[in-house]
């Protein structure tokens, strides 16, 4: 297959629909290859399908390739290794969160441009080639565009163009106790996929942005959540996101970031290959 430059990676908001094909956008979209799988180190991928809108070709996947009795880590090393090798440079992601800032409420939209890792899903990479710098973790242009298509579709919703993202392993939700050590640590909200994708867009020297939909309040936050409102707002707003994700892509060519540049050779050698300072006695 030709390389392709673009991928959106599916959460919560766009899983109950056909994308990008049920997305009702003003724009001709064309299914080129539908949920085609690629042998990964790590085993079978995900399902990727290959779209074009306006001649831009761009992959897409649903859940963030999460799968039953597939490891979430592994999942993700699964995926990104096809990134890789297809060409991937800039990514976008969407999920839902639950709100443990207090100024949030369900169906808001936050596009984050920080992490704190909470997860178990460490050391999780597809090579040792590189020294990954977290310093900005979200490409700063792909956020803008987000912000942009997220304020134009926004309706009655709040839109932050900021904020911090705790992310969890689930798939049960946090405890009072560990909501409140979370907002303690200065998250605004919380979930589950932005690590290790963040982690493994800079390995692969590829732009990473994400916008999340508040669909609930984090335990012990302002009120209850409730499963029917959960379920309503998965439902619902799979075409709002699904139009700001379109948006962002059809812009992406604006990108003039640096992000790559976070990216440096790793400064550890091979063990075998690196001699003693001092001569054993």
């Amino acid at each position: 297959m030709e390389q392709v430059e673009y991928a959106i990676i599916g959460g919560s908001s766009t899983n109950s629909v056909d994308f990008p094909l049920d997305i009702d956008y003003d724009k001709t979209i064309n299914i080129i290859r539908r949920d085609f799988t690629m042998n990964t180190p790590y085993g079978l991928s995900p399902p990727l399908t290959l779209f074009s809108i306006n001649d831009r070709m761009c992959l897409t996947v649903k859940f963030h390739g999460w799968r039953p009795k597939i490891a979430r880590g592994l999942a993700s090393q699964q995926l990104f290794w096809a990134f890789k090798e297809l060409g991937v440079k800039i990514i976008i992601s969407e999920g839902g969160v639950g709100a443990v800032n207090q100024l949030l409420n369900p169906r808001d939209l936050i596009m984050s441009t920080d992490y704190i890792d909470l997860s178990m899903r460490k050391d999780i990479s597809i090579s040792d080639e590189h020294l990954l710098i977290m310093r900005q973790p979200v490409c700063p242009n792909l956020q803008a565009i987000l912000y942009e298509s997220a304020q134009k579709h926004a309706s009655q919703a709040k839109v932050f163009d900021r904020g911090i993202y705790a992310v969890t392993d689930g798939r049960h939700f946090e405890s009072v106790a560990e909501v409140q050590m979370i907002k303690q640590y200065g998250a605004d909200i919380i979930g589950q996929s932005m690590c290790p994708e963040v982690y493994l867009a800079r390995e692969i020297g590829a732009c990473y942005g994400r916008i999340d939909m508040v669909v609930n309040f984090a335990e012990g936050i302002v009120i209850p959540w409730q499963h029917k409102e959960l379920k309503t707002i998965f439902f619902d707003e799979s075409q709002r996101i699904g139009k700001i994700v379109l948006d962002t892509l059809l812009q992406a060519d604006r990108i003039t970031c640096k992000c790559s540049e976070y990216r440096k050779d790793t400064l550890i050698e091979n063990v075998q290959d690196v001699k003693p300072a001092i001569s054993p006695i």
